[in-house]
């Protein structure tokens, strides 16, 4: 054990005694998400992730394609980060993220992606499922989507044909949309007006924090805005807000976005929407007083921390070399935040 994880388990035993600790919502999807999850679940005992659901690539893809389901793939990776450091947590984590290597319909198919659609079917209940998914693996919180409906995105990109580099097209499908070389002007999703998850909404209004990103911009973050009844309860709610930037623009989706421009394309979509915080990394941030302007914009401030991890590195998964969150460091950076930034009432 790290002296870093035994401070940070001496201040959750601390605030235990004093009466529990934050009620703490994280809004995102994919490894975005993940890295913001094992790293809350460090700090806090009261953990909801709300995830998108409009992935349609991989085996995520073919199941929502083949059975009308919601994609599971986004809603699995978030239970994987909640397992516990234990043997039983660190097994089911293991196993839920295998994929099978065949020739056949079950290759590249996810355990956890054909369990969670399973429980789907047998309870007929979203929530309940992942509920029970979640008492299955130990998960140190609880998982929810963010609509109950499988969500097309669309986007408007200027030159996503290369040839026609001042053209703007409409790009469908959040894998097409996470990999087009133009730039990407807006998202927007299908059905317009989706339904939001009832108990996603009781959970951001009953939050004492909420904390949207990091992750891809407009494929995992920016979504969530897009779902009227989540955009109210993100824009009423009492809780505190903090704004998670990614370490490095994403190829693709936000190559060469600075992270101003990142604040700026979110003002966008959600004009009325306000943070308290906006945290980031110090090495990622080349304009301090700009993003600082950025920020105030957004009713907020600035915390620069040291949250990658040492040596960079990809993220598990990733298949390239982006840096990828350390989940101690980014657990210390938001247990400072929330201590420093006051609260609306004792923790619960």
């Amino acid at each position: 054990m790290t002296i870093r994880t035994r401070r940070l388990r001496r201040l959750v035993t601390t605030r235990r005694a004093r009466g529990g600790t934050p009620k703490v919502v994280a809004l995102g999807g994919g490894r975005g998400l993940s890295a913001s999850l094992a790293a809350l679940r460090r700090i806090t005992r009261d953990l909801t992730a709300v995830v998108t659901v409009a992935d349609d690539g991989g085996s995520s893809g073919r199941l929502r394609d083949e059975l009308g389901v919601l994609p599971p793939g986004d809603l699995r990776k978030a239970l994987a980060a909640l397992c516990g450091d234990d043997e039983w947590g660190q097994t089911w984590a293991r196993v839920i993220q295998h994929r099978f290597v065949s020739k056949g319909e079950l290759h590249e198919h996810a355990v956890g992606n054909l369990l969670i659609v399973a429980l789907w079917e047998q309870l007929g209940d979203h929530v309940k499922a992942l509920d029970l998914v979640g008492r299955l693996l130990g998960a140190h919180g609880r998982v929810l989507p963010m609509s109950a409906v499988p969500l097309e995105l669309r986007a408007l990109v200027r030159g996503h044909d290369p040839a026609r580099p001042d053209e703007v097209t409409t790009v469908r499908g959040q894998a097409t949309v996470a990999l087009t070389p133009g730039e990407v002007q807006q998202v927007h999703l299908v059905p317009h007006d989706p339904p939001a998850v009832p108990e996603a909404v009781e959970a951001v209004l009953d939050a004492d924090w909420v904390v949207l990103g990091p992750g891809s911009w407009f494929s995992s973050v920016i979504p969530h805005l897009l779902v009227p009844d989540l955009l109210q309860a993100l824009t009423e709610t009492r809780a505190r807000r903090v704004l998670s930037l990614n370490l490095a623009p994403q190829p693709g989706e936000t190559d060469g976005f600075s992270p101003q421009r990142h604040l700026e394309v979110l003002v966008r979509h959600a004009p009325k929407l306000t943070f308290d915080v906006v945290l980031a990394d110090r090495a990622a941030v080349p304009d301090e007083e700009g993003l600082r302007d950025a920020a105030r914009r957004l009713g907020g401030t600035v915390e620069l921390a040291p949250v990658a991890a040492v040596g960079g590195g990809a993220s598990p998964g990733s298949g390239g070399n982006a840096p990828r969150h350390d989940p101690e460091l980014l657990a210390a950076a938001y247990d400072r935040i929330f201590r420093m930034h006051g609260r609306i009432g004792p923790w619960r």
